[in-house]
């Protein structure tokens, strides 16, 4: 019996670790059936259980559950947050129960009818119900696999065993280069290898656990800390299928868990303070994982009010922690860093959450104890980004062993595309500008000398040295110079200690077959304190980040390739930023094309040629200020000036002209004819005149500009000595005119018809106007 209790336990907590997130996530999609049905069969595994072991609270508490999922399940019930809620708390309440039968207590005092009472419908209107008829279940049950427990001291022996293998392995390889061998002794010794390789993957994936496993509990606790401080946040988890060490993961819990709940308490505002500073109500919350070499990359990103270094500052001189003179000289990465020092908070105020400035200190030792490092970057009113970087642990890769003067270092052969000679024919190096560039082939690319980085004395010429041809990821090519190349070699790869990892080079130490220690190189790392830019960085992300950082006007536009395959560009200002989302999200409603953007529904434009074999569909999200629209695309080519004459198209339409970008044509996008044609109609533009526009008012500028250029007039702003023709000014901004100039006032509000005005998308009252007022103007 007692075996069997441990075998219910076990398998209760196994499903209790994936339930928090699934019900969450089953709140924001009621209709996803699949995670209905596992919420259902946990409460229905635990009832059944339950009646064999005599557990009588457990199972009054999840056949309730159980009842109020079947109605759920046979639509009598539609799910909402109050149902929600108290299904958490019903599996609150059996985990707690499931932890006192592990540790054989008695179950906490008093009665759960409290609980019970919180799933029946409450104010629920008395809806018929509906008939239905729902299958309990499609197909036979997939047959488990075969599955013990072991403790993780064991394991970590066997792992350790396995690590000296791979070690004498290698060395007896080198011995065998060195001395004459037969072919038996060189096959056995193959065969051999074989094995030991098999045992190492083996044994190394059961340390391995996906990082989903870390992941789940987050929607859980972020709804559950958003209700108790009044906020909206949805969490966006990407990258559930990385892997790390079980015991990584659990190392990491403690500091992810502070950030995100620092994030949500202090990054996040409320939805009231959001709208007052131009945001949507709904904050976001993304937390993702990725592999980088040896190390995994955990980020977790807000679009909050930010972390304010200045601040920060100025408590750190308060409390002596910094002199004034120290702190003047302070970068504004430096002034962030603060951040990780003891007793420094900019909370107003101490919650039961955070802001005892207790925290974050603690943060960045935990997880610079396990060989880790934790990067912060943050605009103020934008957001604020946290970077876990973390090492995979006790871990087998395959590496190749280089070296400068005598001293060896290793290199991932997962970022090695090549290995040159530079003494050969089709290799020259040249120094332009102060930087290295190796030309291999004809390709040029970006040179880093080994022994400058490292501050050592190479042992060899230029000439007698070797490339390393490194592309690391997510990074462009460059070349590594070093002075020889040794083996490819697997080599048993732990945690350096951190203040090697700050250096930004290294993601681990090793040892090579005779004892000694190596040093990993980590390439990224590499390429960054050796001066190179990896320019492959998302390129889309990157060119929206210059967009918030270019003047409201300017000759800059984003060149891309229409779905149709042609060459098109977009006025920077207008583009708000890039999404990518599934073939489905994009269809016919209301009588014209529709995407969804998470829990935002958008009309859709460039979508004419979009195929019905794409899965996926990359979408521009343009504003104007107050609305939105979308704009389907198939990549983005760069981001350019525009400095050729525009030659207008015949008719008005979703192309205003085109002109010459990178010795090209290419067609320019009328952001303004896909807004108004969503609003309204299209007419002919009119003819010249001279116009002034308010020149710190995005929208006359970003939007309005180009339709009234396009109708031939030259646009001037208030500083312009010019005397205009024509003034337009919006009705929450009156403004004054000479006697000589006409004026047109815009409003906003497309029902406010006062025949003094004209709604700012009603294109054919603009463009009657603009005719009229150029008549006057000659």
């Amino acid at each position: 019996m007692d075996d069997l209790i441990a075998d219910f336990v076990a398998e209760c907590r196994e499903m209790l670790e994936a339930l928090g997130g699934e019900i969450v996530a089953w709140e924001a999609q009621p209709d996803d059936r699949a995670r209905l049905d596992s919420i259902f069969r946990f409460v229905h595994t635990v009832k059944g259980n339950c009646g064999f072991f005599d557990f009588p609270r457990l199972e009054a508490l999840s056949h309730a559950a159980e009842d109020a999922l079947a109605d759920v399940r046979a639509s009598r019930r539609t799910p909402d947050a109050a149902l929600v809620s108290a299904v958490l708390a019903i599996i609150d309440r059996i985990g707690e129960m499931i932890g006192c039968i592990e540790a054989g207590e008695d179950f906490p005092a008093g009665d759960d009818s409290s609980l019970i009472a919180a799933l029946a419908p409450g104010a629920e209107g008395a809806a018929a119900p509906v008939a239905a008829a729902i299958a309990e279940g499609k197909g036979g049950a997939a047959s488990a696999p075969r599955t013990i427990r072991l403790s993780v001291e064991l394991l970590d022996r066997v792992m350790s065993g396995v690590s000296d293998m791979v070690l004498a392995r290698n060395e007896l390889a080198r011995r065998l280069r060195e001395t004459p061998t037969d072919v038996t002794v060189d096959g056995a010794f193959e065969r051999l290898s074989g094995i030991i390789a098999e045992m190492r993957d083996a044994i190394t994936r059961t340390r391995m656990q996906r990082i989903e496993n870390l992941f789940v509990a987050l929607p859980r606790m972020v709804r559950d800390l958003s209700a108790e401080l009044g906020k909206q946040v949805l969490v966006d988890i990407d990258g559930g299928d990385v892997e790390l060490d079980r015991e990584m993961i659990e190392m990491i819990r403690d500091p992810l868990t502070h950030i995100i709940r620092n994030a949500v308490d202090h990054g996040i505002e409320t939805p009231a303070d959001r709208i007052k500073g131009g945001k949507r109500e709904i904050g976001l919350l993304c937390v993702s994982a990725r592999q980088s070499g040896n190390q995994i990359l955990i980020d977790i990103v807000d679009d909050g009010r930010g972390i304010d270094g200045k601040k920060l500052v100025e408590k750190a001189i308060s409390s002596g922690a910094l002199g004034k003179a120290e702190a003047s000289a302070l970068s504004p990465r430096e002034q962030l860093a603060l951040i990780f020092e003891a007793g420094l908070s900019t909370a107003k105020e101490v919650t039961a959450i955070s802001g005892r400035g207790v925290g974050m200190d603690v943060v960045r030792s935990n997880v610079e104890r396990i060989g880790g490092i934790v990067e912060v970057d943050s605009k103020l009113g934008e957001g604020t980004r946290m970077t876990l970087r973390v090492p995979l642990t006790l871990t087998i890769i395959p590496a190749l062993t280089v070296s400068i003067a005598n001293q060896h270092f290793a290199i991932p052969r997962s970022a090695i595309e090549e290995i040159v000679r530079v003494n050969g024919g089709s290799v020259t190096l040249d120094r332009i500008g102060g930087a290295g560039v190796a030309t291999i082939r004809g390709r040029r690319v970006p040179e880093v000398s080994l022994a400058e980085v490292l501050g050592l004395q190479s042992g060899v010429s230029d000439e007698e040295g070797s490339l390393v041809v490194l592309r690391p990821a997510g990074g462009d090519v460059y070349a590594l110079a070093v002075d020889r190349i040794h083996d490819h070699e697997e080599l048993v790869v732990k945690p350096a200690a951190p203040a090697v990892m700050a250096t930004g080079l290294y993601a681990g130490t090793t040892l090579a077959d005779d004892g000694s220690p190596i040093l990993l190189f980590d390439p990224a790392g590499v390429a960054q304190v050796g001066g190179v830019k990896l320019e492959a960085q998302e390129r889309s992300a990157r060119v929206v980040e210059v967009a918030t950082t270019t003047a409201q006007r300017d000759n800059s536009v984003l060149l891309f390739r229409g779905l149709d395959g042609g060459r098109r560009a977009l006025r920077l200002a207008v583009v708000d930023r890039i999404e990518e989302v599934d073939r489905k999200a994009v269809r016919k409603a209301a009588g014209q094309l529709r995407v969804q953007l998470g829990d935002t529904i958008l009309p859709l434009a460039g979508a004419e040629a979009l195929e019905k074999g794409e899965e996926k569909v990359r979408v521009f999200r343009l504003n104007d200020g107050s609305h939105e629209i979308g704009y389907a695309f198939r990549e983005v080519i760069d981001l350019m000036p525009m400095d050729g004459e525009l030659i207008p198209a015949d008719n008005p339409g979703a192309v205003s002209g085109v002109t010459l970008i990178g010795e090209e044509p290419a067609e320019l996008v009328d952001a303004h004819w896909l807004f108004s044609n969503h609003l309204g109609a299209a007419v002919k533009p009119a003819d010249r005149g001279v116009c002034r526009l308010p020149s710190d008012d995005p929208w006359m500028q970003n939007m309005l500009r180009p339709i009234v250029e396009a109708a031939g007039y030259v646009v001037i702003g208030e500083e312009d000595e010019l005397i205009p023709d024509l003034v337009i000014a919006s009705d929450d901004r009156p403004v004054e005119s000479s006697d000589k100039a006409k004026t047109i006032v815009l409003r906003s509000d497309p029902e406010g018809e006062d025949g003094e005005s004209i709604y700012r998308y009603d294109r054919a009252g603009l463009l009657m106007a603009l005719k009229a007022a150029s008549g006057r103007g000659k």
